[in-house]
């Protein structure tokens, strides 16, 4: 099975500048490895930071890019598949025109059908309206733990595209890999 979602660019052209970090999910505990993530992400946007020479440029950058990079490891980690060792990793491309995210990671199958409902109403509604949707059932459900808040923020602050894809890459027992893409345009 390979489903695609929102703008997803399956045939991504070479970068000539690029940063990957791969995480081993069974090393480390979620609750220790979650500290990781702001570093991790503030690690990235230091990096890209050099490749924008104003100064104003180069904060708004680095700003947008730890925010993105921050909420895409936290949704891989928080909701890959803990039945599976399959890593976690977390990419981005510079091009001439936009930084380009990409975050791996398995997805419980059960909790696909669910998460590509979401994302189907990602992707054909107005995300102003479906913030301030999610904010008041956020408000009405204080144990709601998957919002998507962090993909509306993306989408109305930091103007991006975003797309998904779903892969299964092993029948028994099932493992299913969602690839995450975020295009911030620069």
């Amino acid at each position: 099975m390979t489903k695609i979602f929102g703008d997803f660019i399956d045939e991504l052209l070479e970068s000539k500048e690029y940063l990957e970090i791969v995480f081993s999910p069974a090393s480390v505990p979620l609750k220790q490895r979650w500290r990781t993530n702001g570093l991790s992400a503030d690690f990235m946007a230091d990096y890209f930071a050099v490749f924008f020479t104003k100064s104003d440029t180069e904060a708004e950058i680095k700003s947008a890019v730890s925010f993105i990079a921050n909420e895409l490891l936290e949704n891989a980690m928080k909701f890959k598949d803990e039945t599976s060792d399959y890593f976690i990793s977390v990419s981005l491309k510079l091009y001439e025109d936009r930084l380009v995210f990409l975050t791996i990671n398995s997805v419980n199958p059960q909790a696909v059908g669910k998460f590509q409902t979401f994302i189907q109403e990602l992707v054909t509604c107005d995300p102003g309206e479906l913030y301030i949707r999610q904010l008041e059932k956020n408000a009405e459900d204080e144990t709601h733990t998957a919002s998507g808040l962090g993909f509306l923020t993306m989408i109305n602050d930091y103007l991006t595209k975003i797309g998904w894809k779903f892969e299964t890459v092993q029948k028994e027992p099932e493992v299913i890999i969602v690839s995450t893409m975020v295009q911030l345009i620069i």
